[in-house]
């Protein structure tokens, strides 16, 4: 009963148990609803979280109204809350049976200001876990929250509309809403990026890239020294001689254009040398010449040399 045209007020635990019987009722009809569950005094717990209220709290247009919410968004109230690119749907309920609709839309973040966030995480970031768990340098998260220039968005930035009869510019279920999704952050804070229409392996792509110039160079340094020539016959299949030492870089140039395709053309030119070769010989135009080895080679010099050593000495005997 309400007196002199005023609502009877409601305790926090009448709206709660109310929360509670509507939430069980939508969960029939819907189970993959995603309700705001507040555990203790704290609203947000995680440096996304915290970050998020805190942002929306420090701009003038939002202070005096924001603070609406925390109570609707502590007993329960938001009972449902989807966070998909650009928008956020909800279901809070208030003082009627039926929970008010709210949607609220964020404009990604412009692509000169990401283009600032990228340039200065660039060496900065270790990995993603540990940026979504919010473990980075202090100064780079200044950067993150710097007023109008940062990740978080600014009112101009954020529209919303709610189904109730409210004329606030901006109502408790709105309000409610955007704490939720505070809290919301601390489930799961890559939905924050998600939120505002970026990736965020951007963000460490540089780091990495970084890393990966840095694992270049230290193995450019190694690979400039002398390698094992066992390593050399199993890296690039061919067979070395006994204490031949080669420098690694010289045989990679060799062998780099050994390939399947350079394999065939060889064959193939081989091929073709070995049936012109045995055409000549099936025709007899060309007659085989005995195949010369080294040794033969050094005994027939040897003999020649001998020979002509004696050959003065026998003219003077016939002479004389």
């Amino acid at each position: 009963m309400a007196y002199w045209d005023y609502p009877r007020y409601v305790s926090v635990a009448e709206k709660r148990a109310k929360a509670a019987r509507k939430l069980i009722q939508l969960r029939k009809k819907n189970p993959a609803i995603q309700p705001i569950v507040i555990e203790g005094r704290t609203i947000a717990k995680t440096w996304w979280g915290k970050s998020w209220n805190l942002n929306l709290e420090r701009y003038a247009d939002y202070s005096n109204r924001i603070g609406r919410g925390r109570s609707y968004v502590r007993h329960g109230a938001v009972l449902d809350l989807q966070i998909s690119a650009g928008q956020v749907k909800s279901l809070v309920q208030g003082s009627r049976t039926k929970p008010y609709s709210v949607t609220i839309k964020i404009k990604g973040i412009s692509k000169k200001i990401w283009q600032n966030m990228k340039t200065a995480c660039a060496g900065k970031l270790d990995s993603l876990p540990e940026l979504l768990n919010g473990k980075f340098p202090k100064a780079l998260g200044e950067v993150f929250t710097a007023q109008g220039r940062g990740l978080f968005p600014s009112p101009r930035e954020i529209g919303f509309d709610c189904s109730c009869p409210d004329w606030a510019y901006m109502c408790k279920h709105v309000a409610a809403t955007l704490y939720g999704i505070g809290s919301r952050l601390d489930d799961d804070a890559s939905l924050f990026f998600k939120l505002r229409k970026v990736k965020i392996d951007d963000l460490i792509q540089q780091t990495l890239k970084d890393q990966s110039y840095k694992l270049l160079e230290k193995a450019e340094k190694m690979s400039s020294g002398k390698i094992a020539e066992s390593d050399l016959s199993g890296m690039f299949g061919i067979d070395m001689e006994e204490g031949l030492d080669l420098d690694f870089h010289k045989t990679a140039k060799k062998t780099a254009g050994i390939g399947k395709n350079s394999r065939k053309a060889a064959k193939a030119v081989k091929t073709k040398a070995t049936r012109k070769k045995t055409g000549r010989q099936s025709t007899g135009q060309e007659k085989t010449r005995p195949e010369i080895t080294h040794k033969a080679r050094i005994e027939k010099t040897l003999t020649t040399g001998r020979r002509q050593s004696t050959a003065p000495q026998v003219g003077r005997q016939v002479s004389g």
